[in-house]
């Protein structure tokens, strides 16, 4: 590879862009925005609603589970059937205590997964490092699996440990946003909700039947359900390997992976039943099962911004931010299908073609489905890592060096364009404080949002919010790069680098997707990036309830001639500015050494 990166090659064409392939794109951007209206809507009255009351008919039928839960969880509900407050200190304290107990459970089912049943594989208990590793990655919503699925994990253990945590985790993103949307809400109140009452609604009324809708739908495009264990089946062309031995039979690994996949990408979780995710046919075997994972990757991060506007009273903030996303990630994706519809110009100088013609879907197609192709691959490639889902259907290790840059600094935002569910509104709300503050400074006023005074308390916390991930991503990266631990790259050079910085920008970001290449399940990394994602999560979620619990307390503050307008094209432009500029400062060094550098290598002489 390095020969041919050395030769002169010439500068390739865009020929495998198609007008099937941005026909494609637009549909996906036109459906996800069409559904944010509804699903916003319907979100807003689960957040807002009594116990036991939900839109569509869903309090009739699971209300009694509800009121179930509130009793043996000891939430009180007063007269109105509302479940009594909390301020943001209980709140915080009820999310941690969850999350760990949580955390506890999955590191437990692992390690004892192999005297436990529903587990026809015979598999043993997981390392306890490995173990350390997947129970933080699931608590946190990240997901980064450093272990194949099919070979470590029983059915249990995906299903009673990896599934719940993909909704609990998820309850967890969109009740801390939702804290924070009272917060701003609210004037001189002490309370910002129940994290118990929230974590329930949310389950039952919000990621349950949506996941249940979707798995149902998976199911009849081939997604495997069952309780069946793998099965060896005949090969109608036996093959043989490189020492002469025939090959006749293969083992097919089966389970109950279309209810996990569901929740998987509603809940922004990303953690593939099987080792290659949503690359495997069995986990998405059809164009339509693909267009509807992708879809449910970025539906509820979206819809979530018509929430905040209904629960402020205000759908104008709402749409303003969801603009800020669309500002951001519509060029970024059409950059990641360019980049790959170009073709690798190394693979092309030996004369293999790269154009799109009929049979041959043409650009980079090196680890990625020919089911797919480089549209739908980059879509979801920019998708996962816009928001902090992490699932793939192709191999980014395999994208060209601007390809790849594009799904690693998406991350490296803070995965605020869009984000994970709950997690990814509440980071572009501290991003929006400290826009208003830099605005109020440029004129000389107070900076205030939706009526509320933004003071140095609220900077501090929204500071925290934004430098905390890049601070663990950047000195993850340099300590991994220090040790002979860290040093387990597939490749040397600027691409080795790239893989250890994707894999800090990964857990500091609560991603959970990788660059192929790096041996992940070591000591080193199951540790050190265990605590990345576990503090990158939880150092956030509490800043962010800090701030909600001190703009809850506060007054509205009349709007003059002065105030600042937050929902206009100008605030939009600004609010995006601050969201790049931040990502670009941090992290263009990193950059340029491992993609820009692999780039110009690939390129140059």
């Amino acid at each position: 590879m390095n020969t041919l990166a050395s030769a002169w090659v010439p500068a390739p064409t865009l020929a495998a862009i198609t007008g099937s392939g941005v026909l494609q794109l637009v549909i996906y951007l036109a459906v996800l925005v069409a559904l944010v209206k509804p699903l916003g809507w319907f979100m807003a009255r689960v957040l807002e609603g009594k116990a036991g009351d939900a839109p569509l008919g869903l309090g009739r039928v699971l209300g009694w589970l509800e009121r179930g839960i509130y009793a043996l969880c000891g939430v009180r509900v007063d007269a109105a059937s509302r479940p009594v407050e909390t301020g943001w200190k209980a709140y915080a304290a009820g999310i941690l205590i969850f999350n760990a107990i949580g955390c506890v459970t999955v590191y437990a089912l692992q390690r004892s997964q192999n005297m436990l049943p529903a587990n026809p594989a015979w598999l043993g208990a997981v390392e306890a490092k490995s173990a350390f590793n997947t129970a933080i990655s699931f608590a946190t919503n990240t997901n980064w699996q450093a272990y194949g699925g099919e070979t470590t994990m029983s059915y249990l253990t995906q299903m009673l440990g990896l599934g719940v945590q993909n909704f609990l985790s998820a309850a967890t993103g969109i009740a801390a946003l939702a804290a924070l949307i009272r917060g701003l809400a609210r004037k001189s109140s002490a309370t910002i909700g129940n994290c118990w009452a929230d974590l329930t609604r949310i389950t039952l009324y919000i990621l349950l039947p949506l996941s249940a809708v979707l798995a149902v739908a998976l199911v009849s495009q081939g997604v495997v359900q069952t309780f069946r264990g793998p099965q060896e089946v005949t090969l109608t062309v036996p093959q043989t390997t490189s020492d002469g031995a025939a090959i006749t039979t293969q083992t097919i690994p089966l389970g109950p992976a279309a209810s996990q996949i569901a929740i998987k990408q509603f809940g922004t979780n990303g953690g593939g039943f099987f080792n290659v995710n949503s690359a495997h046919p069995l986990e998405n075997p059809t164009a339509l099962s693909n267009l509807l994972q992708v879809l449910a990757i970025l539906l509820i991060p979206a819809a979530l911004c018509w929430t905040f506007g209904e629960m402020v009273r205000d759908r104008r903030q709402g749409r303003a931010v969801l603009a800020a996303m669309l500002v951001i990630f519509v060029p970024l994706l059409a950059a990641t299908y360019a980049f790959e519809a170009r073709g690798n110009p190394a693979i092309a100088v030996i004369g293999v073609d790269t154009t799109a013609n009929v049979g041959d879907l043409g650009g980079n197609m090196e680890g990625k489905e020919a089911r797919f192709g480089v549209a739908n691959s980059a879509l979801w490639a920019a998708a996962t890592t816009a928001a902090s889902n992490g699932s793939v259907n192709s191999m980014h290790d395999s994208y060209t060096p601007l390809g790849g840059l594009i799904p690693m600094w998406l991350m490296q935002l803070g995965e605020v364009v869009f984000g994970g569910v709950g997690s990814g509104l509440y980071g572009m709300l501290m991003f929006v404080i400290v826009a208003v503050f830099v605005a109020g400074l440029m004129v000389g006023r107070a900076p205030e949002y939706l009526g509320k005074k933004i003071e140095p308390f609220e900077m501090k916390m929204a500071m925290v919010v934004v430098l905390v991930p890049c601070a663990i991503v950047l000195v993850g990266t340099a300590v991994a790069i220090l040790v002979p631990e860290g040093n387990t790259t597939s490749n040397p050079g600027p691409h080795g680098f790239s893989q250890i910085v994707y894999a800090f920008s990964s857990a500091g970001n609560n991603n959970g997707s990788a660059f192929a290449g790096l041996t992940a399940n070591t000591p080193f990394y199951n540790i050190a990036l265990g605590l990345a994602m576990w503090f990158s999560r939880f150092w956030i979620i509490v800043s962010v309830l800090a701030v909600a619990g001190s703009l809850a307390a506060k007054r509205v503050s009349p709007a003059t001639s002065g105030t600042l307008p937050t929902h206009t094209p100008v605030f939009v432009l600004m609010l995006v500015a601050v969201v790049v500029i931040v990502g670009a400062l941090t992290f263009v060094p990193a950059l340029a050494l491992g993609p820009v550098v692999e780039h110009l290598q690939l390129v140059g002489k």
